[in-house]
């Protein structure tokens, strides 16, 4: 019989757009002992992550919970429970993660009209708001931080069209929630999925999400309430379109984390353990003081790249600041190059997608793996690596920058 060795993962320091490294406090909770899931001990900490996704997503939404899965469940259990067959879904496309978005609406039974531009860019809201006017769609489902290119999309004036036309708007901020401000009322989001794995760095495996009561009306038309959950005698209407998914059933979920505590799958004990400790570590930092450290160390990093030589890609004036996108040099294996920083440095940087694939890395510096040694010793590995690949490089100039914005944000604090 094979025997198996005791797990033991090596350390990394990961500067990837997601999964990213996990606030140690974050891996203690993960460790504390099961509690059943209507155990009152339980259901009050189900309280209080309902409190603090409200003040992470800035919003007064009785609905704010996590879906379990990760964070495209997040995204079908939005996506599938607001789409009825032959809805028009309007999805604009900036990246590989709107064709995602739009994949999944298709799979909906939706009318999908993409819209699209090049990729590196955004839209300008008003390209999108015209779209809008000409095709008239029930639904508008968006990215908002694109990390396949490494771009953000300015949703405010999206947000008030929308509201403005009764039209839903779905906003994917898997990537940019606890990074970045994502003003869920202030800019009139009607549905918003955040992500775990990313800027909150807790493991994945649950997908933030807030709805509005716009988004609620709609769930309650379409809920079918299971057979055995119905009362004794209850014999509940059949909606004319009910939510084709059981797991990702938002309005059964909802059930649950209500006060009725209805019954509908198993919590992951341990994942509600570990997502309240990281939106606690979120709050307690302050969401305004963890906005201005994501972009500190975007700027040392930035600064650090453009020393060395490197040339980023895309758009700065929409660049994601807990994503940087940097162009592979002519000639160099951009894959032998990740390979070597893993291997000999523990650093693990991302490739990309699509026709990006092969021409550019995309660096993260998010949650807790945004730091400035990990910012550091990114710069020093590229330093030593990318002449051994035939890249030319200025040697030394790399950290010395990066420090260099390190002491000037210590000067202006002083």
């Amino acid at each position: 019989m094979k025997r198996y060795k005791d797990l033991s993962p090596p350390l990394r320091i990961i500067m990837t757009p997601g999964p990213v490294e996990v606030d140690p406090r974050v891996s203690r909770a993960l460790s504390y002992p099961m509690l059943g899931q209507f155990d009152p001990a339980f259901t009050a900490i189900m309280n209080e992550t309902m409190e603090m996704l409200r003040e992470l997503f800035r919003t007064d939404n009785r609905w704010a919970y996590p879906v379990d899965g990760t964070s495209r469940s997040g995204l079908e259990a939005v996506l599938t429970g607001l789409i009825e067959p032959g809805e028009r879904v309007l999805v604009p496309v900036f990246g590989r993660f709107g064709y995602l978005l739009a994949e999944i609406a298709e799979r909906c039974g939706a009318e999908v009209v993409t819209i699209e531009t090049a990729w590196g860019g955004v839209f300008a809201p008003e390209d999108v708001i015209a779209a809008i006017d000409q095709y008239l769609p029930g639904v508008v489902a968006i990215v908002h931080g694109e990390t396949s290119t490494g771009r953000m999309q300015p949703l405010e004036a999206i947000g008030h069209a929308c509201r403005e036309r009764d039209i839903l708007l779905v906003v994917d901020a898997v990537a940019t929630i606890g990074g970045v401000p994502v003003e869920t009322d202030a800019w009139k989001l009607d549905a918003v999925v955040g992500g775990t794995q990313k800027c909150l760095s807790v493991p994945a495996g649950m997908a933030p999400v807030t709805y509005n009561d716009r988004v609620e009306a709609r769930l309650l038309r379409r809920k079918r309430i299971e057979k055995g959950l119905r009362p004794e005698g209850c014999e509940a209407a059949e909606p004319a379109s009910c939510i084709r998914s059981n797991y990702l059933d938002l309005a059964q979920l909802q059930d649950y984390w209500s006060p009725r505590r209805l019954n509908h799958h198993t919590e992951a004990t341990a994942m509600l353990y570990g997502l309240r400790e990281g939106l606690r570590l979120a709050l307690e930092e302050g969401l305004e003081a963890r906005f201005t450290r994501h972009r500190l160390h975007e700027r040392a990093l930035v600064a650090g790249l453009a020393a060395m030589g490197l040339e980023r890609y895309g758009d700065d004036a929409c660049k994601m600041p807990v994503v940087t996108c940097v162009r592979i040099p002519a000639g160099v294996d951009g894959e032998a190059v990740r390979a070597q920083l893993l291997a000999d440095f523990g650093i693990e940087i991302a490739s990309s997608f699509g026709p990006l694939k092969g021409r550019i890395w995309r660096i993260g510096s998010m949650g807790y793996s945004c730091r400035k040694p990990n910012v550091l010793l990114t710069m020093a590995a590229l330093e030593a690596v990318l002449p051994l690949h035939g890249a030319a490089v200025r040697p030394g100039e790399a950290v010395k920058a990066a420090l260099g914005v390190y002491a000037e944000a210590e000067a202006e604090a002083d």
